[in-house]
């Protein structure tokens, strides 16, 4: 069986496309830590619109062999992508400062300087703390909504117009598939990766933690894409 198509040397041309500037640039690179630095809720939105639905894509591949499929909404998935990448830089803004506060209330004095700091067990267990608060507390919610946009995007058609319709949230939700959303998503992706790759995450620099955020977010999209596929098996 003949695995590799001409779509998918066409998808690594065109990833290559995109990051290699950046790689081989370091004019190019340097423009982006600054505009990141100043605008990083454009960049999340921007590179987790591109990335993670570059994930899904994938995930799609996976499932049936092609990247595209009649119905499947790459423009309205990109948009809510787009949104959720916004969510999850305020998230990774609100749990490296308040994670640390809280462990500083409990006793782990200077948590957040442990987590300026250089690389020490205790930077990696204060990272580790953050990470686990924000994968606990926020992603369920996150994933959870994603899952409900996805099938809304499906039920109409996977149009932009068939997207602005309102969201049956009641009706999507009672009727997901809670099996497979609580025993593969979140209680295997969850502690098994999520976790240990924001706990990576936490321990970078800040304006790497967002590239690498974007990064992992192709992970994410293709994760929560083929988690569809475990419901069959």
């Amino acid at each position: 069986m003949n695995f590799v198509k001409k779509q998918d040397i066409y998808l690594v041309l065109l990833m290559a496309v995109l990051f290699l500037p950046f790689i081989v640039s370091r004019q190019l690179f340097s423009w982006y830590l600054e505009f990141n630095h100043a605008h990083g809720l454009v960049t999340s939105f921007v590179k987790f619109a591109i990335l993670a639905t570059l994930g899904e894509l994938i995930g799609l591949r996976i499932k049936t062999g092609a990247y595209y499929m009649k119905g499947f909404g790459i423009l309205p998935r990109m948009l809510i992508w787009g949104l959720l990448g916004i969510t999850i830089k305020m998230a990774f803004v609100i749990f490296a400062v308040g994670t640390p506060a809280f462990m500083d209330y409990c006793g782990f004095h200077q948590a957040g300087q442990v987590l300026k700091g250089t690389l020490t067990i205790q930077k990696v267990a204060v990272a580790f703390c953050v990470s686990a608060a924000m994968n606990l507390i926020y992603a369920p919610v996150m994933m959870t909504f994603h899952k409900i946009t996805d099938t809304h995007i499906l039920s109409n058609g996977g149009t932009l117009i068939g997207f602005f319709k309102p969201i049956q949230f009641r009706k999507i939700f009672i009727n997901l598939n809670w099996d497979v959303q609580w025993n593969f998503v979140f209680k295997k992706t969850i502690p098994f990766f999520w976790i240990p790759a924001h706990t990576i995450t936490f321990l970078l620099p800040t304006d790497f933690q967002v590239l690498f955020a974007a990064l992992l977010g192709i992970a994410l999209g293709t994760i929560l894409a083929v988690a569809d596929r475990t419901k069959k098996e």
